[in-house]
């Protein structure tokens, strides 16, 4: 990997369970199982046969996931969203998939959006519990924010000696999927809090189009006046977390559309927020956009394995901004028009891939902001797409990963 800076004041550059089951659910189990391998997941999960038909599953969920626009219930939160690895492969499973009407939007293997407003999310991404890593000395375990709002997050603490910063995460998705329970953001931020020396605050915030924004970035800072409390008058059932951190030294971060939050609540909630101090965002790859399309946009080959299309991005786009917005709206494009120069944000450090349509939008983003005085850092990592951090797809995505985690623990600590 390659380091240099380049000439600006405030910018740096690093690039671098029966045996009564029929043939018919055995032979359907098989094929889901085949299915699930393909994607390279290896770890155990069970597949039932759930109600209707459909399946779900015990401790790894695969199965399928159907909402209503206006129902915002405990059972959703439960079920979680999934994501494919594979965006060409759609898993219609059920009797009931098409009973709504037609699709209005959709992305293929993810999320369809039927007319009479039921919300279908698809597989394939598992969900975990939180969990005891021994082998990195840290602790998981999920605590709910608000529950009228059923929001919640994942707490991971290491084993450390004194206080450790804390870094509160937001997980990418597109805001339209995702959850702080999919197995790859567990092992991420797992590994995250153990090498970086922090404690981390997963949020699991409302999705689009149920609820679109600004419903995530509410609930980011409705977390952080939720941890303001608890820093202050933090209960003894909580203690097992707070007790660990040092609040004067608070990071705001987060991937993709969870970049796209850490951003905005970082601009809604300033640095100072006694006791807690806002030292940092990290912002990896994160998800802006904007009506006219910049060169990598147009012209970057994407695999059909790839984590984010241009097509898909319009879709979430459409699916999360106010109805009525276009791609030129701040939340979406935060150099249309937004007053940079008198934005309240912190020291900013932006991880890019190489290979992410998203590459050129995210370079111009810092750019920008250096030239108003913001102090930005950004890294380019080399021959990686959108995500690679959590697919984990490849011997280089797992090298760039390790090369993430060094920067962002530098960054932290510096």
């Amino acid at each position: 990997m390659q380091h240099h800076s380049v000439e600006s004041n405030n910018i740096v550059e690093k690039v671098v369970d029966s045996d009564a089951k029929s043939s018919a659910v055995k032979d359907k189990e098989t094929s889901l199982y085949r299915q699930v391998s393909a994607f390279g997941y290896s770890g155990a999960f069970t597949i039932v046969v759930g109600e209707k038909g459909g399946y779900g599953g015990a401790g790894c969920y695969i199965c399928n996931e159907t909402t209503h626009l206006a129902t915002d219930s405990v059972e959703r939160q439960k079920r979680m969203a999934a994501i494919s690895f594979n965006p060409r492969v759609n898993l219609r499973i059920g009797k009931d998939s098409h009973q709504h009407g037609p699709v209005i939007e959709e992305i293929e293997g993810l999320i369809n959006v039927y007319k009479d407003g039921h919300v279908e999310r698809l597989p394939i991404v598992p969900n975990v519990a939180c969990t005891v890593a021994p082998e990195l000395g840290v602790v998981s375990r999920d605590v709910t924010i608000d529950n009228f709002k059923n929001t919640w997050a994942r707490f991971y603490v290491p084993r450390c000696q004194g206080k450790v910063p804390f870094l509160v995460y937001f997980h990418g998705g597109g805001f339209c999927v995702g959850s702080a329970s999919w197995s790859c953001y567990h092992e991420f931020l797992a590994k995250l809090a153990s090498k970086a020396g922090c404690v981390i605050m997963s949020v699991n915030y409302r999705l689009a189009p149920e609820n679109r924004l600004p419903a995530a970035y509410d609930d980011g800072c409705n977390a952080i006046m939720w941890v303001k409390q608890q820093a202050l008058n933090g209960s003894d059932e909580q203690r097992w977390w707070w007790a660990q951190c040092n609040f004067s030294k608070v990071i705001l971060a987060g991937d993709s559309a969870g970049a796209n939050i850490a951003h905005n609540v970082a601009t809604r909630v300033g640095s100072l927020i006694p006791p807690l101090c806002i030292k940092g965002t990290i912002l990896i790859q994160p998800f802006f956009g904007g009506e006219a399309r910049t060169h990598s946009e147009r012209y970057m080959k994407q695999p059909p394995t790839s984590a984010l299309t241009l097509t898909a991005a319009d879709v979430y786009w459409r699916l999360s901004l106010p109805i009525g917005a276009n791609r030129d709206h701040p939340w979406c494009n935060p150099l249309g028009g937004t007053n940079l120069e008198a934005l309240r944000v912190p020291p900013t450090l932006v991880c890019i891939s190489e290979m992410d349509i998203l590459r050129d939008r995210n370079f111009e983003f810092c750019i920008a902001m250096a030239r108003v005085g913001k102090t930005v850092e950004h890294v380019m990592y080399k021959g990686v797409g959108h995500a690679f951090h959590i697919l984990q797809n490849s011997q280089l995505s797992q090298t760039r990963t390790h090369e993430m985690i060094s920067h962002i623990k530098a960054f932290i600590n510096q």
